[in-house]
């Protein structure tokens, strides 16, 4: 494993050929590299826990095909454990709301996020102050689209 871009996505190189794969079944907190006022809590930890556990090291991968952007989906293991449900159990990420793939088993994602939230584990901790990286999307393109607009009546003003 060759990179870590944030707590849900990593690039490996197998044979010479460069692959950035999303972590399957999970989304973890939004991480902004140029802004950190952006970012979601505990975004930093997630990316960080990935760089420790994976940087430098063989990881297997069980594909579960490409999103689109040509992300390969896959459940990354090292030695065996699966990373994804780690980064659930650790409380460093959520289980992904989205559609899963076929032949991907979320079951032991929902049981493990149950869990880091009983015993409020990372973003768990937040209690009611926590958004899911989701609606914290949603947030961030608003926030963006009120800025252009605010920009553009700035600009005009100042013609």
């Amino acid at each position: 494993m060759n990179c870590v871009y944030d707590g849900d996505t990593i690039g490996v190189k197998s044979q010479g050929v460069r692959t950035k794969v999303r972590l399957v079944g999970i989304d973890a907190p939004e991480l902004c590299e140029t802004k950190r006022e952006l970012e979601q809590p505990y975004s930093r930890e997630a990316k960080d826990h990935l760089t420790r556990r994976l940087l430098g090291k063989t990881v297997e991968l069980r594909g579960y095909g490409y999103k689109r952007h040509g992300l390969f989906l896959g459940e990354v293991f090292l030695d065996g454990e699966s990373i994804n449900l780690e980064m659930i159990e650790e409380g460093l990420a959520e289980v992904y709301r989205g559609k899963t793939p076929v032949g991907f088993s979320i079951g032991s994602y929902h049981e493990a996020e149950n869990s880091a939230r009983d015993a409020e584990r990372g973003i768990w901790s937040l209690g009611d102050d926590y958004r899911s990286p989701r609606e914290w999307r949603k947030s961030a393109r608003l926030r963006a689209a009120c800025a252009l607009v605010l920009f553009g009546i700035c600009s005009k003003k100042e013609e």
